[in-house]
C-alpha cells in the first residue's frame, strides 16, 4: 500500500503504466537485499540472487545499480514494511531514509519508487512450503522470493 501524501511513497500513477520495461524489486533487508526483475511486459516477476549487505550502504546501492543496468530497469521499486497499524514503525522509517539517500544516490539515472511489502516474506515461505522445498534450501532463496511477491503486488497495482 502506498501514502500518496508522500513522494516516496506515491500511489501508481498513469505514467507508470505507460512506461515500458523491466522494473527492478528490491527487499532492503538487514543482511541481504532481495531482488527481483520484471519482464519487459511488466506483467510477471522473477527472483534474483540476492545482494549481501557490506554495511556500507552506498556500496551496496551502487551494487542494486548495477543490476538494474545489467537487466535494463530504469525504475527500481524498493519495499517498505509497513506495520498493520499503518503508523509508521522504526523499520519504515529506516527504511524511507535508506531510500531517501538511493534517491541521491541515483539522480536522474533510476526512478526511484516504493510499495507496501507487508507479508511477502510470509507469502514466500508459504509458496515455498507448497513447492515441497525444505526449510534449510529455502533460507538463500527467500530475500528474493520475497523481493517479487512485492514487485508482482507493485506490477498488478500499476495495471
Amino acid at each position: 500500500m502506498t501514502d500518496p501524501s508522500e513522494p516516496s511513497s506515491r500511489p501508481a500513477a498513469e505514467s507508470d503504466r505507460s512506461r515500458p520495461g523491466r522494473l527492478l524489486g528490491v527487499d532492503l533487508g538487514s543482511v541481504r537485499i532481495g531482488i527481483a526483475v520484471s519482464d519487459s511486459a511488466g506483467v510477471l516477476a522473477s527472483p534474483r540472487d540476492p545482494v549481501t549487505r557490506s554495511g556500507d550502504d552506498a556500496r551496496d546501492h551502487a551494487r542494486i545499480f548495477d543490476v538494474a543496468r545489467e537487466e535494463g530497469c530504469a525504475r527500481v521499486v524498493v519495499g517498505i514494511p509497513t506495520s498493520l497499524t499503518g503508523k509508521p514503525g522504526p523499520a519504515e522509517l529506516q527504511i524511507r531514509e535508506e531510500v531517501a539517500r538511493m534517491r541521491a544516490e541515483a539522480g536522474e539515472e533510476f526512478e526511484i519508487v516504493t510499495h507496501d511489502e507487508r507479508f511477502t516474506t510470509t507469502i514466500a515461505h508459504q509458496r515455498y512450503r507448497e513447492a515441497g522445498v525444505r526449510a534449510r534450501d529455502r533460507k538463500e532463496k527467500i530475500d528474493g522470493a520475497a523481493a517479487a511477491v512485492m514487485l508482482q503486488g507493485y506490477l498488478e497495482s500499476i495495471r
